[in-house]
C-alpha cells in the first residue's frame, strides 16, 4: 500500500493531469485542422492523399491491415458522412480546447463542466463504437476516461485546497 501511495502522490498526479491536458490540447488542435480540411477537401483529394501515404506499405505488403482500412474507408465515404465528420471534428476539437484552456488556468467551475462534457463524449464515442468497432475510437475513449478520472481527482484536490485557504482567512 505504501508503494501505491508513493506512486500516486499529488505531485505525480498533477503532472499526469497536466501532461494529459497538453496531449489532449494537441489532439484537439489536430481535430480542428482535420475538421476544416475534411470540410473543404474533395473526396478525390482524400483518395489521392491516402494512396500517396500508403503507397510504400502497399509496395511492402499489399494485405497491410491499416493501409487497406484507410483506402477502403476513403473509397466508401459519402458526401454526407464527410460533412458530418468535418463538423463533428471541428466542434469536438473547439469544445475540448476551450475546456482544456480553462482547466489549465485552474478555474474551478471548468472542472465539473469538463467532466460532464468529457463524460458525454465518452458515451457518444461508445455509442459510435457499437457501430464502427474502431480500435482507434476505443483507445481515444480509454484516454478520455483516464483524463476524466484525473480531472475528478484534480477538482477534489483544488476544491479542498480552496476550502482550507478560506477557512484560514
Amino acid at each position: 500500500m505504501l508503494g501505491l501511495n508513493r506512486f500516486l502522490d499529488e505531485k505525480k498526479l498533477r503532472l499526469a493531469f497536466e501532461v494529459s491536458l497538453w496531449f489532449k490540447a494537441a489532439f484537439a488542435l489536430s481535430e480542428i485542422v482535420a475538421g476544416i480540411a475534411t470540410y473543404f477537401v474533395s473526396q478525390q483529394r482524400f483518395l489521392t492523399l491516402v494512396i500517396w501515404v500508403t503507397r510504400e506499405e502497399f509496395a511492402e505488403d499489399p494485405h497491410d491491415l491499416v493501409a487497406n482500412f484507410l483506402l477502403h474507408s476513403v473509397q466508401h465515404l459519402s458526401v454526407g458522412t464527410q460533412k458530418f465528420a468535418a463538423i463533428y471534428l471541428l466542434a469536438h476539437g473547439v469544445i475540448k480546447l476551450w475546456l482544456i484552456i480553462g482547466l489549465l488556468r485552474e478555474r474551478l467551475w471548468y472542472y465539473p463542466v469538463s467532466m460532464a462534457v468529457f463524460g458525454l463524449f465518452i458515451i457518444y464515442q461508445l455509442y459510435r463504437f457499437s457501430f464502427t468497432h474502431s480500435i482507434w475510437l476505443l483507445l481515444v475513449t480509454a484516454l478520455d476516461g483516464v483524463i476524466l478520472a484525473l480531472t475528478w481527482h484534480e477538482y477534489r484536490y483544488r476544491r479542498n485546497a480552496r476550502k482550507i485557504v478560506i477557512a484560514r482567512s
